[in-house]
């Protein structure tokens, strides 16, 4: 718990010390982090700029040799009819071959093929450039045939060809002086022409410099073309596709990605550094700082537990003696008042001070047995009340012989009232028995007055069998009597109900007499001072004040007295009473 000595010693130690070790240490290694990467960033993306520069020259200078290829009179001538007989057809290769040997090395690719738009016409020409007339099926040559814009495909031939991915370009072409289309270009870009645009630097261990096409394919990886082909392990980071820089894992390794896009391709150049190496020595402090701190923190334990043992611990015993002390235990020898220290002046303080209170306690018990003593004294002088009882019960029999049935049942109410009201001493009664006292009350109320008073008792079998403080309910019936409907007991009547509401006794009176006056409901919030001198004339509300204490000093604030009352509307009490446990017989048992 923090509300120990030690706990809250632990807990200085790590908000003052350790805590902002943690904080500064956390905030030292992000900032650090984030330089490297800015730095990193900052690089990558210049360079990467100037890269795709360089890149874009190179295409549009392959495209102008290319547009030169296609320009070429003989190669247009050559195109211009297609061959009706094998010797044409084997004329034709000779001649286009010859052509293609003299201009293809002036275009700055791997290779350049030169496709007649319709193959299967040139089985000759085709096989000698070690092609297939079934090219004209492949996607790539289709796509081609239908389009007039140049596109690119990435073929990955079979060992024993180029054996390495090919970007190629393919466009196709027609006639100088009309649109009738005569071929398709081919120009494929190896490995070599793109490196020399895409190298990753030397400095940063497995970095990778990535080509990527519309789509997320790898068009081109620096690293041995291990991903070319495949999709971009990070579909999110393509679809965001914004240049800039941000964290990536792939394959359970993070690398920093910057990344810029073409501006006339649809592509993106990928620069992917791995984190490790930007922050190998960020993660050898922060690991130095760890050790640091563990050692820190052993230290710490040992300063608490130096605290513990030294101080803490005597506070403890000192503690669990008081607790012993608060049961009424007071032997004990104070084995650290030899100390003098702080904590020894507590334990001989403390010795003092139990002294004192078994001189108090002793003299105190002393009081209380000459109060009882005194009490006794007055007890023995008092009325017994059998013989109360029984002179009561006498009064009624001669009342009866003689034909007085009215003093008789006045009597007997009267005794049946006593009985009631003193419960044999006890505090808690039942609700049935409190019910039986009011009516015995109102039975004496009639007689007296000569007037029936009309009221209506409403329980259940359940509600009446509780635990239930005596007099309560008695005095609310009379202050009802007395004060609301004594003026018109014909048209006067009350209504006493009860039920329960979880774990309480909601009791109601209501009357439609006259109301409360509002001096009476004022007196009730009045003080006990102001109350005490309140002159006779005031006793009205006496009883309800005193229901109200009573719940109140036996059950809490919220357990008291709710009144309604008003001039023509009657009153109604609010009466809540907790459901005691079976079998308490008084307050002391109640409030335990």
């Amino acid at each position: 718990m923090l509300s120990s000595f030690r706990n809250r010693m632990i807990l200085i130690f790590f908000v003052i010390i350790i805590l902002p070790f943690l904080l500064f240490a956390y905030y030292a290694h992000i900032k650090s982090i984030e330089g490297i990467m800015n730095a990193n960033t900052t690089i990558q993306t210049s360079y990467l700029l100037q890269a795709r520069k360089n890149f874009e020259i190179y295409l549009n200078d392959v495209n102008d040799q290319i547009n030169v290829l296609i320009g070429n009179k003989r190669i247009q001538e050559l195109l211009e009819r297609e061959p009706k007989s094998p010797a044409e057809e084997e004329s034709f290769t000779v001649n286009m071959l010859t052509v293609l040997y003299q201009a293809t090395p002036l275009v700055d690719a791997f290779r350049v093929r030169l496709f007649p738009i319709h193959p299967r016409t040139y089985p000759t020409y085709m096989s000698t450039i070690g092609e297939s007339v079934t090219v004209v099926g492949e996607e790539w040559f289709q796509r081609s045939q239908a389009s007039i814009s140049p596109t690119w495909h990435l073929s990955e031939p079979a060992r024993g060809k180029s054996a390495r991915p090919l970007l190629m370009y393919v466009k196709r072409f027609s006639g100088l002086y009309d649109q009738t289309p005569r071929g398709i270009i081919a120009t494929d870009l190896s490995e070599d022409q793109i490196k020399r645009y895409f190298s990753p630097s030397d400095q940063v261990e497995d970095q990778k410099l990535l080509l990527l096409g519309e789509d997320g394919t790898v068009l081109y990886d620096s690293t041995a073309n291990e991903w070319t082909g495949k999709p971009f392990p990070s579909s999110s980071y393509i679809e965001a596709r914004e240049d800039g820089s941000e964290s990536l894992e792939i394959k359970g390794k993070k690398y920093l990605a910057t990344s810029v896009g073409m501006d006339s391709e649809p592509w993106r150049i990928v620069s992917l550094t791995p984190m490790e190496q930007l922050t190998g020595t960020i993660d050898e402090i922060t690991r130095l700082l760890v050790i640091i701190l563990i050692v820190y923190l052993v230290c710490c334990v040992g300063v608490v537990a130096y605290i513990t043992v030294n101080y803490t611990q005597p506070i403890v015993k000192l503690v669990r003696l008081m607790r012993r002390s608060e049961s009424g235990d007071f032997r004990f020898s104070p084995p650290l008042a030899t100390r003098l220290d702080e904590v020894g002046w507590l334990y001989r303080g403390y010795g003092s001070l139990i002294d004192r209170i078994e001189g108090l306690v002793e003299e105190a018990s002393h009081s209380e047995r000459k109060k009882k003593e005194l009490e006794f004294q007055v007890l023995s002088h008092q009325i017994n009340p059998h013989f109360l009882y029984n002179t009561l019960e006498s009064i009624r029999w001669k009342a009866e012989n003689h034909g007085r049935t009215d003093i008789s049942e006045m009597v007997s109410a009267l005794g049946n009232l006593l009985r009631l009201s003193l419960n044999s001493g006890k505090e808690i009664t039942t609700l049935a028995r409190e019910i039986e006292q009011v009516k015995a009350y109102v039975l004496i109320e009639q007689a007296r007055m000569g007037k029936p008073v009309r009221i209506l008792y409403i329980f259940g079998e359940e509600t009446l069998a509780v635990p239930f403080l005596r007099l309560l309910l008695q005095p609310l019936v009379e202050n009802a009597i007395e004060h609301s409907i004594r003026q018109n007991f014909e048209q006067g009547k009350i209504v006493l109900t009860g039920r329960t509401e979880g774990r309480d006794v909601v009791i109601e009176l209501s009357d439609n007499g006259n109301g409360i006056p509002e001096e009476v409901l004022r007196r009730l919030e009045a003080d006990e001072d102001t109350r005490s001198a309140a002159p006779r004339a005031s006793r009205s509300g006496v009883g309800l004040r005193n229901v109200n204490e009573r719940l109140k000093l036996y059950f809490g604030s919220a357990y008291k007295l709710s009144i309604e009352t008003g001039e023509g509307i009657g009153t109604r009490i609010t009466l809540r009473h907790p459901i005691l446990r079976e079998g308490a017989e008084s307050t002391s048992e109640l409030l335990r």
